[in-house]
């Protein structure tokens, strides 16, 4: 597809994402969107961006002009949309933010009535739409046709209901100290609240966004400052969220990342041993790591894998009849609370499940089992040729499976970016097989 990636439109704001592009990418879902319209409503939220009013004045235009009303509800986190959207009876909902981008860059993401992401073929409809002028002018709406548009302020309390009523009623965080890097992004108002309202000792950083320092050396990206903070502060755990609170990572009292692969494997085995666990199966990404897979395998949990994307893991976990997975990136679904990835959510069941474990120490508790050797390469590229159009590339694929390494090459769907998983036993095979991909990709994508 043209516009789409693997998480809706992102891309520059004010060039390839520029108003008008805002404008007429609401118009051609608007018309699409109406083919199912009960209430003429569509919800639209933002994170922090300064772009994110350019972006959000060009798509209610887009949406009135098609005789749609909007509602406004301001910086949000992308999961409070999806569930706000279904909350509030709308037709759908969008979210304006390019997640753990940079601030220059923004992005669209679309839900449908019920606050699930847009499968691929909706969004290849939404799409054709798009480049239908004749469509788009037909559609265009006038006198008491046009749509309205109003700004709602106070929606941000159903959200923090839905949240709190995610934490077990018996338990509370008193007494628990706990550092909240909110990225200076969507949830600066949101995590705080709920955190302190369930009794914890808060320290919070990053919560002063001006437009440009979303994501800026802070948050799920950089959870380097988030681990001093845990330490400077003797607090018991520490949480980074991404620009629209989607994505969690952890760090330990000792200021140590957790990985995101260990947190699947403790979340997975609490619900499984709570019996909560819904068809004993797990979904993950070819992402994961395969030690992931081996620890399931101890705990009699299945696990089933699925392309990249959080939208990939609900499908999955649909199809499967379960109600827990994710990414090792930090996206994981609890889909008995949430539609998408909610890093919220994801806190909290942590929280729950450190409390079982009563005064042990987290960086023991979440520590279940030691991981594989990985290396993940990010290389630039200047155009994203077909995989297998690459000369060399099957034998390349070939010679990583003799020497039983793991691999997932795959393109950025959001960036110019190459991505490259290499998986093995032996480290130092591992180094020397990372250097001779990134020679070979070099070679073949950038000359």
């Amino acid at each position: 597809m043209k516009l789409f990636g693997t998480d809706g439109v992102r891309g520059k704001a004010g060039e390839k994402l520029s108003a008008a592009m805002a404008m007429r990418l609401a118009m051609a879902a608007g018309i699409f969107f109406r083919k199912h319209s009960l209430t003429n409503k569509i919800l639209v939220g933002k994170d922090t961006r300064k772009s994110g009013y350019m972006i959000e004045n060009a798509i209610v235009s887009g949406l009135t002009a098609v005789g749609y009303n909007v509602i406004q509800i301001g910086p949000m986190p992308t999961p409070a949309i999806a569930f706000l959207t279904e909350d509030m009876r709308c037709d759908a909902g969008i979210m304006i933010s390019a997640s753990h981008n940079s601030y220059f860059d923004n992005g669209i993401k679309f839900f449908d009535h019920a606050g699930y992401k847009l499968d691929i073929r909706d969004e290849e409809k939404i799409e054709k739409i798009y480049f239908n002028q004749e469509l788009i002018e037909q559609n265009q709406k006038v006198e008491l046709d046009i749509g309205t548009s109003k700004r709602i302020d106070d929606v941000i309390g159903r959200y923090i209901v839905h949240i709190k009523n995610s934490f077990p009623q018996n338990l509370t965080l008193r007494g628990m100290r706990i550092v909240l890097d909110v990225a200076n992004g969507a949830a600066y108002k949101v995590a705080p609240t709920i955190f302190s309202e369930l009794g914890a000792d808060v320290f919070v950083i990053n919560d002063e966004p001006n437009g440009s320092n979303i994501n800026l050396s802070c948050g799920a990206l950089h959870p380097q400052k988030l681990g001093e903070e845990v330490v400077k502060f003797r607090a018991d755990i520490g949480f980074a969220f991404d620009g629209d609170a989607d994505r969690l990572v952890v760090v330990n009292e000792k200021g140590k990342t957790v990985e995101g692969d260990k947190l699947l494997g403790v979340l997975a085995s609490y619900l499984k041993t709570s019996s909560l666990l819904k068809s004993n199966y797990v979904v993950a990404t070819d992402m994961s790591n395969q030690a992931l897979e081996d620890f399931f395998k101890t705990k009699n949990i299945k696990l089933a894998r699925c392309d990249v994307g959080d939208k990939y893991v609900l499908e999955k976990l649909k199809e499967l009849g379960s109600n827990f997975g994710g990414e090792q990136s930090g996206h994981i679904i609890f889909s008995d609370f949430a539609k998408t990835g909610d890093a919220l959510v994801a806190a909290l069941q942590v929280m729950a499940y450190l409390l079982t474990k009563q005064k042990e120490a987290v960086s023991n508790s979440l520590n279940p089992f030691e991981l594989y050797p990985q290396r993940l390469i990010n290389l630039h590229i200047n155009e994203k040729t077909p995989l297998e159009n690459i000369n060399g590339y099957k034998e390349f694929r070939d010679k990583l499976k003799v020497q039983n390494i793991r691999s997932l090459i795959r393109y950025s769907g959001t960036e110019n970016l190459l991505r490259i998983l290499l998986e093995a036993k032996d480290e130092k095979l591992l180094h020397e097989v990372a250097l001779e991909s990134e020679k070979f990709f070099k070679r073949a994508l950038n000359g």
